[in-house]
C-alpha cells in the first residue's frame, strides 16, 4: 500500500472519529477547569448558596448585592494563604473581587459538602 493511500485511510478514520467526538461532547455542559482557583470557584456556584445573617445585613447595608456575589464567584480570586481552614464542619475560602461600584471587596464563604454559605462581605481598604 502506498503513502497516500495510507494517509487517506488515516484521514477518513480521524474525520469520524472528530465526528463522533463532537457528537458526546456537543450535548454536555463540559468544563475544562484545572486550575485551583478556577475548581474552587466553579465549587461554589454549582452548591446551593445561602447567605448568614451578618452577610444579609452587610448586603442589605449596600456594601454588596446578590449580583455582585455571583460575579466575584464567577470572576473573583481565591486567597489560597487564607483559605481551605477547616472552620464549622466545612472549608473556609477567602475570595477578592469588586462590586458594581468599582470598590474591592472581599468575600468569606463556608463550602459544606452539601451547600456553601456566605459568612461575611469586607470592604477592602486601599
Amino acid at each position: 500500500m502506498k503513502f497516500y493511500q495510507r494517509l487517506a485511510y488515516y484521514l477518513v478514520g480521524f474525520v469520524i472519529g472528530l465526528f463522533f467526538v463532537a457528537m458526546v461532547l456537543s450535548g454536555k455542559d463540559t468544563r475544562c477547569n484545572y486550575f485551583p482557583n478556577a475548581r474552587v470557584l466553579n465549587d461554589l456556584r454549582n452548591k446551593p448558596f445561602h447567605f448568614d445573617s451578618i452577610a444579609t445585613k452587610q448586603m442589605s447595608e449596600g456594601l454588596a448585592d446578590k449580583a455582585d456575589i455571583k460575579n466575584i464567584l464567577t470572576h473573583g480570586d481565591v486567597d489560597f494563604d487564607k483559605s481551605n481552614i477547616p472552620t464549622e464542619g466545612g472549608k473556609k475560602y477567602v475570595i477578592y473581587g469588586q462590586n458594581k461600584k468599582a470598590k474591592e471587596i472581599t468575600i468569606e464563604v463556608i463550602n459544606y459538602s452539601d451547600k456553601a454559605v456566605l459568612k461575611n462581605i469586607i470592604e477592602t481598604k486601599e
